[in-house]
């Protein structure tokens, strides 16, 4: 796709969204300079989480409610909730990164080696990320994940982009030794309370380009990785196509691109995250998603 259609979503709606919770009830909204604007409701009755919104293509509406309004809500009023709480697919791209790739030992391949997490492992931004019991191995993966709006089947390299409703960061955070049991990375990539996701979605006219994106993760300040979006292998066009040859893409489904080289499992000596440590995704505008590690509570 070329650089025309950067011209195009400039023209786009300009949002971050977020999906929170109140008093114990799920919400959505509009992040403005100090604090949310709720949503939920408010363009329709039944648009009341930001799939809705997407699927109903009702973004341009959202832009101009929320034009001039002041915040409902501050940060410290709400609970956020994983950006999409309950997409109907998380496909998860393994290897995407030549540093990555490298420290691995993986040979080249011609298609993205994919995998799925489930919706229930994930956990929302300053929420925890949980340590299991049975292993000492939790590792860390900066990832910026891409929001399908539009669905589709065999969608064309070139219309990929078009069917974005945005992009978010995400810490793909694996359990090495379950990862290793086979040649399948599931079982060590979708345990309970492991996946962060958040702080919010930006849409892509407020992003622009998102090669030029920089990535990074820090490990209690300390930097783990660092990488640009631009060093895909398989660039964001290429991943939305070839997922749409074998499933239906959905509106609110997450594409989670893969993560750059630094991962704690290859280091020497191995670095794993634990109880008390703080992990942070920085991928520039999409904002810093920060989550502490507390061990599993007991059954």
């Amino acid at each position: 796709m070329g650089q025309g259609y950067y011209e195009i979503i400039r023209k786009g709606n300009k949002m971050k969204l977020v999906s929170f919770s109140r008093l114990g009830k799920a919400r959505f909204g509009a992040v403005v300079k100090d604090g949310v604007i709720d949503l939920t409701g408010k363009l329709d009755p039944d648009v009341n989480t930001i799939k809705e919104l997407i699927s109903l293509h009702m973004e341009d509406q959202a832009e101009e409610f929320i034009a001039g309004k002041n915040k409902d809500l501050s940060f410290s009023d709400i609970t956020f909730l994983p950006v999409i709480p309950d997409p109907e697919k998380i496909m998860c791209v393994g290897l995407n990164y030549l540093e990555h790739k490298k420290e691995t030992g993986r040979p080249d391949v011609d298609n993205p080696t994919i995998f799925t997490r489930f919706a229930d492992s994930q956990v929302a931004h300053m929420q925890p990320m949980i340590k299991p019991d049975n292993s000492d191995r939790f590792d860390y993966e900066a990832e910026m994940a891409i929001i399908i709006g539009k669905g589709g089947r065999f969608i064309s390299e070139d219309e990929a982009l078009s069917h974005i409703a945005g992009y978010a960061c995400y810490n793909d955070g694996s359990i090495r030794n379950y990862q290793r049991h086979t040649s399948q990375y599931t079982p060590g990539k979708t345990f309970p309370g492991t996946g962060g996701f958040g702080p919010y979605m930006v849409t892509p006219s407020e992003v622009g380009d998102y090669r030029k994106l920089p990535i990074e993760l820090r490990l209690n300040g300390n930097i783990m990785q660092k990488a640009t979006l631009a060093d895909l292998i398989f660039p964001i066009p290429r991943l939305i196509s070839y997922i749409s040859e074998f499933t239906a893409l959905s509106s609110g489904d997450v594409i989670v691109t893969g993560t750059p080289g630094g991962v704690g499992d290859k280091r020497n000596p191995p670095v794993y995250m634990v109880p008390g440590d703080i992990v942070e995704v920085d991928i520039g505008m999409l904002g810093v998603l920060r989550n502490p590690i507390i061990a599993a509570p007991k059954l």
